[in-house]
């Protein structure tokens, strides 16, 4: 993340991603696939990275093997054909979009960091070690055993999340650049998916 200042000089925390090109790759039809789609293609790899069928699917469409592939719906048909390259000049200033993608991993972490609880109390009354234990779980003579989905510890973070609504401050097409205020799911250098 980094930060700019907007014309009254209010320090604004904002996200710059790497928007394209993007190439597409296949383009789904209603009669042929039972929905309307593209395929885009993103970051390239090496040639001996990819396999026979790679090398035949994006030969069609004219480009090199992709790390990424990616579907999206909603486009009309006939809009994009096979090879079209889409960059960051799809998007426009102000408006708002939506990301998605994986969270950091965090590994297996406490009740306290992975759902917010409070610890088991006071520090006083005989409370020596207990600061961030979950406290009881329920179970007594009746249930005689702990429901499922009981918030306990273990493995936090390395999800799929999609953050809504994130407004597009600025957009650099020479660069491929794209400037959303707030922050995104994942790690440097993750991929993620943008939708308008």
């Amino acid at each position: 993340m980094t930060s700019i200042f907007d014309e009254n000089g209010k320090n604004i925390p904002c996200t710059v991603l790497e928007v394209g090109p993007c190439v597409v790759t296949q383009v789904r039809t209603e009669e042929v696939d039972g929905y309307n789609a593209l395929q885009l293609g993103f970051d390239d790899k090496a040639e001996k990275r990819a396999n026979k069928a790679e090398h035949g699917h994006f030969k069609k469409a004219g480009a090199s093997p992709k790390k990424k592939v990616v579907e999206f719906r909603g486009f009309t048909e006939g809009s994009y054909k096979l090879g079209d390259v889409i960059n960051v000049e799809l998007f426009r200033e102000g408006e708002f979009v939506d990301v998605a993608g994986t969270s950091k991993g965090k590994g297996f972490q406490g009740v306290v960091k992975r759902h917010g609880f409070g610890g088991v109390g006071q520090s006083t009354h005989g409370q020596h070690n207990r600061l961030r234990a979950p406290g009881s779980i329920g179970a007594a003579s009746y249930p005689a055993r702990v429901f499922k989905g009981l918030k306990m510890a273990g493995r936090m973070g390395g999800e799929r999340v999609s953050v809504q609504n994130l407004r597009v401050l600025k957009v650099v097409p020479e660069k491929n650049l794209l400037v959303l205020k707030g922050c995104v799911p994942g790690h440097k250098n993750a991929y993620l998916t943008i939708e308008k």
